[in-house]
């Protein structure tokens, strides 16, 4: 029964109208009623549409080559699937990305999709599901249980690609200021403390190594997402698939999407463990925290400009006041402070969702998705924002950098050799107490001639970088 808004389906509870034009259908509908939770729908993570796209079309392949899925329908859906990898039809995908049911309203808001714009490829009207049937066809030789996850993990693979490549624009912005401050010399500390010193290329090429070693990371915990369980269907048995169908289909989704998938060795364990999801989350942390803590020293470090450690500048981005003229905060390290905060939550999360399932399936993977996708995008974004809208601004305070150094009693601990332990000492008591400086009562002191004291205190050599030659 069709009215002239609306067709009428039926399902498992009953009959609903559903919109004419939509290409969703009553399972969607109602997915949409039930789960009104965030107010994002699955379309808001477009790598998880093409990978689901990418998985029905895969199984189309899978289904006619074994001759379960009659040729024309297959060239039908397979058709749909890449109109939608092509981008079209996204704002079709309508359901809240947290939701019950281990993700069985986004798989089915997938196949209606697919099965209407399949109808229409062949001539049909949306909804005659007598032609071509979104369980039937679409969904043949699968479950919920081995679509979602597979999808998940091909989506993941995309995003962190994604990722890669932010940080390592990241990493090159911090590594060319590296190179630009080599011959800077400030003072290094430790617990807040003076130590001693170095120059501000080397405390920048630490923020450089730190990305190149957490990009490294990532790339190895990418590969354990690359495992798919398709083919293993409700519980991992393989109920309802063909012999060879697992086989088939992973040939097809790795020439899909390009990708060097693998079918897990067992599709029971594969079907309920989200280990992998949960090292990925980790390595994200492990990201989080360290630039969160690189961005906890651009603050410090930019501190001021009058009562602070003004050693460097930020560049300003805009006004930091609504009441303080001429205030500039710190507003790029600040945002990516608070993109790290949300990664580490969302670890939290991602520990708990793998924890909480049980027997032969995790009911929770929406939740594990949709903090995941949070995680990386956030990251990749943070990534970006802080290397072209900070540090490849941030100019050094050479005068201040250099005075600080001077004027440093831990400016005696490059002196130890060449004077002694407890002479040094001394001289780091009296500069203390009196504020002099340590050049200053080492001539003074007549305990090193002016041109080995000159000699000693270069930056490639008081920065540990090089030894003079006396």
């Amino acid at each position: 029964m069709t009215t002239a808004a609306h067709r009428r389906e039926h399902d498992l509870l009953g009959d609903r109208d559903v919109p004419a034009e939509a290409y969703w259908g009553i399972h969607t509908l109602r997915a949409t009623e039930n789960f009104p939770i965030t107010g994002t729908p699955i379309s808001a993570y477009p790598h998880l549409i093409d990978a689901l796209a990418a998985v029905k079309e895969a199984t189309a392949l899978a289904n006619e080559e074994l001759g379960l899925l009659d040729p024309v329908k297959a060239a039908a859906i397979v058709e749909a699937c890449r109109e939608i990898r092509a981008g079209r039809l996204h704002d079709q995908f309508v359901v809240d990305v947290i939701q019950g049911g281990a993700g069985t309203s986004t798989n089915m808001n997938v196949n209606e999709v697919v099965a209407n714009r399949a109808l229409e490829l062949l001539g049909r009207p949306k909804g005659d599901y007598g032609h071509l049937h979104p369980n039937e066809d679409v969904n043949l030789s699968q479950s919920t249980n081995d679509v979602y996850p597979t999808a998940v993990r091909v989506a993941t693979v995309f995003a962190v690609r994604g990722l890669l490549a932010a940080m390592t624009v990241l990493q090159d912005a911090f590594a060319g200021k590296a190179v630009e401050f080599r011959d800077v010399l400030k003072m290094g500390r430790t617990q807040l403390q003076d130590a001693v010193p170095m120059t501000l290329g080397q405390e920048f090429s630490a923020y450089a190594v730190m990305l190149e070693e957490d990009r490294s990371r990532l790339s190895e915990a990418a590969e354990l997402i690359h495992e798919i369980n398709l083919g293993a269907t409700a519980i991992g048995t393989g109920l309802n698939a063909p012999a060879g169908y697992a086989e088939a289909v992973r040939r097809h989704l790795t020439r899909v999407t390009g990708l060097p998938l693998v079918t897990a060795a067992n599709l029971v364990e594969a079907t309920q463990d989200c280990g992998a999801f949960v090292q990925m989350s980790g390595v994200l942390k492990r990201i989080a925290v360290k630039l969160s803590k690189s961005c906890n020293d651009l603050r410090l470090l930019s501190s001021g400009p009058r009562a602070g450690l003004n050693e460097i500048n930020l560049p300003p981005v805009q006004a930091g006041s609504s009441i303080m003229p001429g205030k500039v905060n710190p507003v790029i390290p600040e945002v990516v402070n608070q993109v790290a905060f949300e990664v580490i939550g969302n670890d939290v999360t991602i520990t708990m969702a793998a924890e909480a399932g049980q027997l032969q399936l995790n009911a929770f993977e929406p939740i594990i998705l949709h903090a995941l996708s949070e995680s990386i995008t956030h990251l990749r974004e943070a990534c970006l924002t802080l290397a072209q809208r900070c540090v490849t601004g941030i100019t050094a305070n050479t005068d201040q950098l250099r005075a600080a150094v001077e004027n440093s009693i831990g400016l005696v601990t490059a002196l130890n050799p060449h004077i002694g332990y407890m002479a040094a000492t001394e001289i780091a008591k009296e500069a203390l107490a009196t504020g002099r400086g340590v050049a200053e009562l080492v001539l003074e002191k007549n305990l090193l001639p002016a041109d080995r004291l000159e000699a000693l205190l270069r930056p490639e050599v008081v920065a540990g970088s090089g030894s003079p030659r006396l």
